[in-house]
């Protein structure tokens, strides 16, 4: 077992992210994974991404608060404990529309794992 107190947890700084605070939760610095890896984002009021897409598919989970998520097929209001996938090569941007903090959840695979 692997494990990461969230007090250790390291941020990371991705492009394109305003207003949030994002930490690596699994994978990548935070340790070994084969498949995929997990990040936290907090999203201050008003915090958000831009419209972009990734090949890679992306699973989102609200921990806490309110985020909006605008995408190819959409704009849907996710609470606490709703999630969703983002297709890869589908945009997507991310929003804190409220004025209480939120925390959003991330799972992606690394590049290259393939499908079965």
């Amino acid at each position: 077992m692997h494990l990461t107190r969230i007090d250790e947890a390291k941020p990371y700084f991705p492009p394109e992210h305003h207003d949030m605070r994002c930490l690596r939760l699994q994978g990548h610095e935070a340790g070994p994974a084969d498949l995929l890896w997990m990040g936290m984002s907090q999203l201050l009021p008003g915090g958000h991404t831009s419209l972009d897409a990734s090949p890679m598919e992306k699973f989102y989970v609200v921990l806490e608060g309110e985020v909006t998520i605008t995408s190819d097929s959409g704009v849907e209001t996710l609470r606490q404990w709703d999630s969703c996938r983002i297709a890869p090569g589908e945009k997507r941007a991310l929003k804190n529309d409220t004025n209480r903090p939120a925390a959003i959840l991330l799972a992606m695979p690394f590049p290259g794992v393939k499908k079965d």
